[in-house]
């Protein structure tokens, strides 16, 4: 179900994965070893929602190829690679610059790093988004860590129509909906064949290897696991998504309801059942996030989502449209806004206490509260101006080619 451009149920999916992040980034907070047994488990569970940024690579690939595949689909030339280039540029550019300086800043100021070469090319390469192929520009800057995501998923801007040029080279008269599918699960085992390749060619040494020797040493930890060919995979798994949804009938009907809430909640077990291993929950190939099932299981939610009676709907009620709206700041501020407060007042989220659980709950209301304000401000100030200067770009090339 298509509304004034909206896919039903992206919102909320939006919405649930930079919500998830920070329920993530606000549990690194507190020491579960002195938690009770009543709180303990809940929190531990949440510790994964990490996860939170498989969705954003799986909603991504969806929105992003479904003007591919209705190209594809008609029989029409592939969209304007320059649109599209603009149209991401825009979207994530401006704020994601200026979230990158001020953790560059902040890493030399308030965290007390020092000025050194490495650290400067950490954030040239996170300007450039090229810091996501070694382990020393992993984390571009000192004092915003989910930034590592944003130059990954700026690798799968760049697959994704090179994917599709594949697609569009296929002879019209063998270009069938099943072909096309098809040739892009292709496209996807090969992406397991790079990622791999890149597992196998691209291992760290194992000096200071680990979280306890700061960003580098979990830049080892992670690497070469987390790498942006194995994410494409991810991202890819969404995009196949988005052509099977184009080939479904547009009638809504309620088994898909009963669909999405099955793999939703299936999702949703997955954070709990992940507890005992790794905190990164590597699946099939090393890829985190219980990949290939908990990106399967959010594909196939978004699918039905679309074309859901009721539950689309409900899931996207006005503060999940909210919170998905301001998602992008929620995400690239968050750490700068809990590494500052932290710094500041060491006791804040009840740090050296015995019974932690309510200082702790305390200080993440407050920083969640900063934290809406801040990417309220990113969104209305930064981000939004940017979306609709690219609109007038993009409106005025359209009537320049209509003429």
């Amino acid at each position: 179900m298509q509304q004034q451009n909206r896919v039903a149920g992206a919102d909320f999916l939006r919405a649930a994965a930079c919500l998830l992040v920070l329920i993530h980034h606000l549990i690194l907070r507190i020491d579960l070893t002195k938690l009770g047994e009543g709180s303990r488990p809940t929190l531990t569970a949440l510790r994964f929602g990490n996860f939170g940024v498989a969705i954003f690579f799986i909603l991504s690939g969806f929105l992003l190829a479904l003007p591919f595949w209705r190209a594809l689909d008609a029989g029409g030339a592939m969209p304007d690679l320059r649109i599209y280039a603009l149209r991401r540029a825009t979207r994530i550019v401006p704020g994601y610059w200026v979230a990158l300086t001020a953790g560059f800043i902040l890493s030399f100021t308030l965290l007390e790093f020092a000025v050194t070469p490495e650290l400067v090319m950490r954030y040239a390469s996170g300007l450039f988004f090229m810091s996501q192929w070694h382990w020393r520009t992993f984390f571009p800057v000192e004092g915003n860590g989910p930034l590592w995501s944003i130059s990954f998923e700026a690798t799968s801007y760049v697959l994704l129509p090179l994917g599709f040029l594949w697609l569009f080279a296929i002879p019209e008269k063998r270009r069938s909906p099943l072909v096309t599918r098809l040739a892009w699960l292709g496209i996807i085992v090969a992406t397991l064949i790079g990622h791999e390749t890149f597992r196998a060619l691209a291992p760290p040494n194992e000096i200071d290897r680990g979280w306890q020797y700061g960003m580098h040493g979990g830049a080892k930890e992670w690497m070469p696991n987390y790498n942006p060919i194995g994410f494409f995979a991810v991202f890819a798994l969404g995009s196949l998504a988005a052509g099977i949804q184009i080939l479904l009938a547009r009638k809504r009907r309620i088994w898909f309801d009963i669909i999405a809430f099955a793999c939703l909640a299936a999702a949703g077990f997955q954070l709990p059942l992940s507890t005992g291993g790794p905190w990164e929950a590597y699946g099939w190939l090393g890829i985190p996030y219980a990949f290939p099932l908990f990106p399967i299981l959010i594909a196939v939610a978004l699918v039905s989502l679309s074309r859901s009676v009721l539950l689309a709907t409900l899931l996207d009620n006005a503060f999940m449209r909210f919170a998905a709206t301001i998602s992008f700041g929620i995400y690239i501020w968050q750490d700068i806004v809990l590494t500052s407060m932290q710094t500041i007042s060491p006791a804040i989220f009840g740090i050296g206490k015995d019974d932690p659980l309510r200082d702790w709950f305390i200080g993440c209301t407050f920083a969640t509260v900063i934290i809406f304000l801040i990417a309220s401000l990113s969104y209305f100030l930064l981000e939004r101006p940017a979306i609709r200067h690219a609109a007038r770009i993009t409106r005025k090339n359209s009537a320049i080619n209509a003429i």
